[in-house]
């Protein structure tokens, strides 16, 4: 099984037939920050050429998931057979309240597909972007979520989240017989493929920073072990031998260490190895149960869960375990944290009474915030711009849902994959 790793050509602004000014800075601009955020109404017709209305359909289906946008009804449309090398009348699209237009055209040549698009503000009728990507025909699906990252970040001003993908757990079956295999999607559910057969239990993958490597646990009968996975290779290899059950790995935002915790005799501690020369250091020593470490974004300081207090809570330390500390103090049980990209929040679990959240909060333990309540939600991880979640909600009957939320806890949906999940964790942006 290879992973997909793919070189795009990358072309600046787009001869022009027609004089026109320089791009200015968008009248129009999606306030990110708002929980009461208006979506921006854009227009988004088919793309000439071949797979064109497939492209256009890939680019509004994330910006609609975003929250952020509102795609207008094609059938509304009057202006059509757009041809990005000609000004679109912009009166046409102001009789439909669309605010952003963007249009292009496919051509395939020697083998390649070349997707040439732009974007425009209606009502200052002028240019904010045009660009040229061009790759291989069976990758029209990752050209349109390159695009849908820079339609995202030139409206909002942040990185977008689109040309990404998602490891985690895929779940078949009923509760008392279910099949857990390892497995991997796009972002918006599609592409899955599996890496493991389902022949023993697979949990807590994790991506490297540089997207081509996964850790993860898995549990056979004759005990624990932790394992790194190249998908550019297909190469899988244990971390080692450890006395008692190892589990809960993640990298360091470097990739040259996993963190993970190391339960025996009735204990669990948090260590951490090295990759390149293998050696382990133990960083937690409480008598406690002390899992799920997550390094902060530069690497200097690592979150965890610890029940040293009397129940669940939230911890930060230093890398080396120096001055480990409580950050949570809310009502409740709070587990599996993990840093945000940023380094702003720190996302986490939390049960209070019959009903489990995703929530965040600031790393000194401050703002914190409740994005989700329901039966069982858990296992938070972060889109590479630190603006959304994907988490597993589980349901009473012991099905199991992949969701995302946006960290103002307004854009709460499903993840568009048919069948069930948990343990997610996302990509960083794709190279």
């Amino acid at each position: 099984m290879r992973f997909m790793s793919l070189a795009f050509a990358f072309v600046a602004a787009l001869t022009l037939s027609f004089a026109l000014a320089p791009p200015a800075r968008a009248e129009i601009e999606v306030n990110v920050n708002r929980g009461d955020v208006q979506p921006l109404p854009i227009a988004i017709p088919p793309f000439g050429g071949p797979q064109g209305a497939d492209i256009a359909g890939v680019i509004s289906a994330n910006l609609q998931r975003s929250g952020l946008f509102r795609p207008l009804d094609p059938a509304s449309f009057v202006e059509h057979d757009l041809d990005p090398a000609v000004q679109p009348r912009f009166a046409l699209w102001k009789q439909i309240s669309a605010q952003a237009l963007l249009n292009g055209q496919v051509t395939a040549e020697n083998g390649q597909l070349r997707v040439a698009f732009r974007l425009w503000d209606v009502n200052a009728e002028q240019q904010l972007l045009g660009l040229e990507f061009t790759s291989t025909p069976d990758n029209w699906r990752r050209i349109a979520h390159k695009i849908s990252d820079a339609v995202y970040e030139r409206l909002t001003g942040e990185k977008g989240y689109f040309d990404t993908r998602v490891v985690f757990v895929a779940e078949s079956g009923g509760r008392t017989a279910k099949v857990k295999r390892l497995a991997i999607m796009d972002q918006d559910g599609a592409n899955p493929s599996y890496l493991t057969d389902g022949s023993f239990i697979v949990m807590t993958p994790r991506f490297s920073s540089n997207s081509q490597e996964i850790t993860y646990m898995a549990l056979r009968p004759e005990g624990s072990a932790v394992y790194l996975f190249n998908l550019e290779t297909g190469r899988r290899e244990s971390l080692g031998q450890f006395p008692g059950m190892v589990f809960a790995p993640r990298f360091s935002p470097d990739g040259s260490k996993v963190a993970f915790s190391v339960a025996h005799a009735g204990n669990s501690d948090v260590y951490v190895m090295d990759l390149h020369n293998r050696t382990s250091v133990r960083l937690t020593s409480d008598p406690a149960i002390d899992t799920s470490p997550s390094f902060s974004p530069d690497g200097r300081s690592i979150v965890f869960n610890s029940d040293r207090s009397g129940s669940p809570q939230l911890y930060v330390m230093g890398a080396d375990g120096s001055n480990p500390h409580r950050i949570s103090f809310g009502e409740g049980r709070y587990t599996t944290p993990v840093w945000s990209p940023t380094g702003e929040y720190i996302a986490f679990t939390k049960q209070t009474g019959g009903e489990f959240h995703i929530g965040v909060m600031k790393p000194d333990g401050s703002d914190e915030r409740i994005l989700t309540s329901s039966y069982l939600d858990e296992g938070p991880t972060w889109a590479p711009n630190g603006r959304v979640l994907m988490f597993a909600r589980e349901a009473a009957s012991g099905a199991s849902r992949l969701w995302t939320v946006d960290v103002t806890g307004r854009i709460l949906q499903p993840v568009p994959y048919p069948l069930g999940g948990s343990d997610p964790a996302w990509s960083p942006l794709l190279q």
